[in-house]
């Protein structure tokens, strides 16, 4: 897989299991892993909680971990290596529409725009599109306590922004998977399933259809 696609990026909405879905590929292939450690965010649980108010420190903080992830990697030439990646940089900006207000985001795309971040173009970015009740499921199982009661609101919005972002995507070969039963958590088959349809992309935009 990794032969044919060096450097994967798996994108999703909250819930969608991309962060796990790039370790277990990471892990299986022996490849690196550049991971978006929303864990480390000290704005993020507040975000949840008053959104109006923590919206831009959470954001920024996002884009200078992942600005500073990016120089990292290439610094040390990691993107010589096979790498998976669990997010998208040139998708930062989708949250920032979404979450800040007129007047924060102007302060956000000039910030953004000063920091001239070039990272590499992945050779597959995977979408992982998911129905919004199977995200509320899946955020509820996790259990992350700041994520618990999040809207039913917000979640919709996001996964629109994200279908909005990718159906006018073409810089990087792309395959939209339907996500709503492929659960690479509980079902081994699942994730093998999944690397054998990598596989055998052969254009540009491709979709994955699960039956089960």
């Amino acid at each position: 897989m990794f032969n044919q696609f060096p450097y994967v990026v798996i994108e999703g909405p909250i819930g969608s299991g991309k962060t796990t879905l790039a370790r277990m590929l990471a892990d299986k292939f022996s490849v690196a892993l550049l991971s978006e450690k929303a864990e480390e965010n000290p704005f993020l649980a507040r975000f949840y909680q008053d959104a109006q108010r923590y919206a831009l420190p959470t954001q920024l903080f996002f884009l200078f971990q992942r600005a500073r992830q990016i120089e990292d990697m290439t610094q040390r030439d990691m993107f010589g290596r096979a790498t998976v990646s669990d997010f998208f940089l040139e998708k930062d900006p989708l949250f920032a529409r979404l979450n800040l207000d007129d007047e924060e985001y102007p302060l956000y795309h000039q910030i953004y725009q000063h920091l001239q971040l070039k990272s590499p173009k992945p050779d597959l970015v995977v979408y992982l599109q998911t129905p919004i009740d199977a995200l509320l499921e899946r955020i509820e199982e996790r259990n992350i306590a700041y994520e618990q009661g999040m809207p039913r609101e917000y979640i919709a919005r996001l996964s629109e922004a994200y279908s909005e972002f990718f159906h006018g995507y073409e810089a990087s070969p792309l395959l939209i998977v339907n996500n709503e039963k492929l659960n690479i958590i509980k079902d081994p088959d699942a994730f093998n399933l999944l690397i054998a349809r990598i596989s055998q992309i052969k254009s540009s935009r491709e979709y994955f259809n699960p039956n089960f």
